[in-house]
């Protein structure tokens, strides 16, 4: 990715995008899709012919109930993608993998005749997402993985700690962050972090809130039946 895209001039200024409610992607960050509606087929199909790239981000929540009748609007921030490999079924559906390649924002949605919606971007308060590993130095990588290991182990999971202590900070906390099993309004503030050590502290925050949450959901289960 960082050698086909050196500048943020290189990429493409209008783009189509797949609105996903609580689905992330992250420069560098890989992302699995399972395709099947017709109209995102289609987008799909088009965005092989032109350079492989679409964008991924979300809705925004709707503010009034005449927004929540009509198509969603779109989150101010979203992330291209190039799709890197995929695959077809034999029930005609599409699994994709998309490499994040730089975040943007959105600055006009285009009038356009395509089932599939398409933007106007600009990624220039996020050219520094082109530079791998840029901030990775300043990531608390000790608080993350014992946090990461505390969450595990209240809900009896499992994890691959070799290719975990293995892996470098960015890619570490961008596929924390893509994996991570919070809220469409949590996974906006993870796209949105100004660094990748903010995006650490967010998910570390995050992430104790939910262990406190089990914990006192433990501590008045055990009270009720004492």
């Amino acid at each position: 990715m960082s050698q086909k895209f050196k500048s943020i001039d290189a990429l493409p200024a209008t783009i189509p995008v797949f609105p996903l409610e609580g689905v992330l992607l992250l420069p560098r960050g890989q992302l699995p899709l399972n395709i099947f509606e017709p109209r995102y087929l289609k987008m799909f199909e088009d965005s092989l012919a032109h350079g492989r790239v679409l964008g991924i981000i979300q809705p925004a929540p709707p503010k009034t109930v005449e927004e929540a009748s009509g198509p969603a609007k779109l989150m101010q921030t979203g992330c291209l993608g190039r799709i890197t490999s995929f695959s077809e079924t034999d029930d005609g559906r599409m699994v994709v993998s998309l490499t994040g390649i730089c975040r943007f924002t959105v600055e006009e949605e285009l009038p356009v005749t395509t089932a599939y919606r398409q933007v106007r971007t600009n990624y220039r308060p996020f050219d520094s997402d082109l530079i791998a590993d840029i901030g990775a130095l300043d990531v608390d990588r000790d608080s993350l993985l014992d946090v990461v290991r505390r969450y595990l182990d209240a809900n009896g999971m499992t994890a691959d700690w070799d290719g975990i202590e293995q892996s470098g900070n960015e890619a570490l906390v961008n596929s924390l962050s893509i994996i991570s099993p919070y809220g469409p309004q949590e996974k906006q503030a993870l796209l949105e972090a100004d660094s990748l050590a903010q995006r650490a502290d967010i998910l570390i925050a995050l992430t104790e809130m939910v262990l406190a949450q089990m914990a006192s959901a433990n501590g008045s289960n055990d009270n009720a039946m004492q």
